[in-house]
């Protein structure tokens, strides 16, 4: 379980960072009690801040953008008023006119198109906002009977071609969205814009988008909408799946996927989707910092809790009771880590108990996770259930077909295995349901793997289908 105790960035971060009051989640109790007190997120890279230092010191021709009718001229005496001044100085100016200028710049990005207008923009949002968070809150006051605002202009920056533009408009657009209860009617063009950020090239913009979502997915109607993304969910797994070798990072996405998982409809279909289990498994096993080992527990807690049927015999599956009990044998600085440990086992242990063979079985075909378990060697396990593959219209016949393109020898072996039992058991219709999934013609290539097990259950299987076709 994780608590404020557990920060959400390291302290080694930038000195000036963003940071953004999170409203407090609205969810049940028990989830409530989790993250009431997790308050503040951190926005920010040193990469972010060169971009911001370099942009500053860039002269914008403001009066020619007068002549041009871009801007007016009180426009202009205000940006004057503030360009190029100390941090002592700004802090003066906005303590008085600070509602103005909110809606001064909502104007200027509203209107403004060229992109090292824009750029200037950003930057001076982000020296007013420095070291006082607090005046977001300003570009609400200032929104008041506006149409579209305050989250508009920042939604029509997202569309100029700039790296700059991008990030730190959608930084802007989290603290926006994170500091009212007033939803931004628009937030899935920026999760659809998101997507393609976490597909960047770039590991310190992926960073920074993950930083962002730490932030929004605190509220849960979020949560929803990026699970609702086309592709959202598929780049940020990738993400997770990739890995990092900064633990930073590591944490900040797996803290992501933590407030994902108090979404009911998520934790019962991230599994079979994503098949992340294995990976965070691997995850907190390979994990330096003792924080990451402990939001991934807590993620494994809450997809028990709110979808055991989903994910417990997949969990079993992934090995994840031994390592569970491995976990209980060390010394933890929270004695919360230590009770979601236990529950993690009790439940494991519980359901091991209750699974029916059958059931882990299914399991291994839903993971693709294989292995030489006591069910694929066992004549009386095919005989009782050789038949249930063909339920739901063949869905875990399917499955095992699939599994005939793995890229590991032993999965192979094993399909070939399985797929050879299912001819022998599986009644006259069984011949046909493997033709036409195409899994007969890719045993029989298999019998020239370069692997001798897999050879060897291929003609196994091979033999069997042509036995039950005579």
């Amino acid at each position: 379980m994780l608590s404020a105790e557990a920060p959400l960035v390291d302290t080694t971060l930038p000195d000036s960072p963003a940071v953004v009051e999170v409203q407090t989640p609205h969810v049940d109790t028990a989830t409530s009690s989790l993250i009431e007190d997790v308050t503040l997120t951190i926005i920010a890279h040193p990469y972010l801040d060169e971009l911001v230092d370099k942009i500053r010191q860039e002269p914008i021709p403001w009066q020619g953008y007068e002549r041009a009718g871009l801007i007016n001229s009180d426009e202009v005496a205000m940006i004057e008023h503030v360009e190029n001044k100390s941090p002592e100085e700004i802090t003066n100016i906005m303590s008085e006119h600070g509602l103005y200028y909110a809606g001064m710049y909502l104007d200027l990005m509203h209107k403004l198109a060229r992109v090292d207008a824009v750029q200037k923009v950003l930057v001076m949002i982000q020296d007013m906002l420095h070291e006082h968070d607090e005046r977001i809150l300003l570009f609400h006051q200032a929104s008041i009977n506006r149409p579209g605002y305050p989250f508009g202009p920042f939604h029509k920056a997202l569309r100029i071609n700039d790296e700059f533009i991008g990030i730190q408009s959608s930084k802007l657009l989290a603290l926006l969205v994170c500091s009212t209860k007033t939803p931004d009617i628009d937030i899935d063009d920026f999760f659809q814009w998101m997507t393609f950020q976490l597909q960047s090239r770039n590991s310190s913009l992926i960073e920074l988008n993950i930083q962002i979502l730490d932030a929004l997915f605190h509220i849960p109607s979020y949560r929803t909408s990026f699970w609702n993304t086309l592709h959202a969910m598929d780049s940020f797994i990738n993400v997770l799946k990739k890995g990092h070798s900064n633990p930073q990072v590591i944490y900040e996405t797996v803290f992501a996927l933590w407030l994902l998982t108090f979404d009911q409809e998520i934790a019962t279909n991230l599994n079979r989707k994503y098949d992340v289990i294995p990976t965070l498994v691997e995850v907190a096993k390979t994990a330096v910092k003792e924080k990451i080992i402990r939001v991934v527990v807590s993620i494994f807690k809450n997809l028990i809790e709110k979808a055991p049927r989903a994910n417990l015999s997949a969990m079993l599956v992934a090995k994840l009771l031994p390592f569970a009990e491995h976990l209980s044998t060390r010394k933890w600085s929270d004695k919360e880590v230590v009770d979601d440990i236990e529950y993690i086992i009790q439940e494991l242990q519980n359901n091991f108990q209750s699974l029916t063979t059958f059931e882990v079985y299914a399991s291994e075909l839903e993971t693709g996770k294989l292995e030489w378990s006591p069910p694929h060697q066992s004549e009386n396990f095919w005989q009782k259930n050789t038949i249930r593959l063909n339920e739901q219209e063949h869905r875990l016949l399917k499955m095992l077909a699939r599994l005939l393109s793995s890229n590991q020898s032993e999965i192979l072996a094993i399909a070939c295995h399985d797929l050879g039992q299912y001819a022998k058991y599986g009644g006259s219709d069984g011949k046909k349901y493997l033709h036409d999934l195409g899994a007969k013609q890719r045993v029989m290539e298999l019998m020239t793997h370069e692997d001798p097990d897999v050879r060897y259950h291929a003609l196994s299987a091979t033999q069997k289908y042509f036995a039950m076709s005579s």
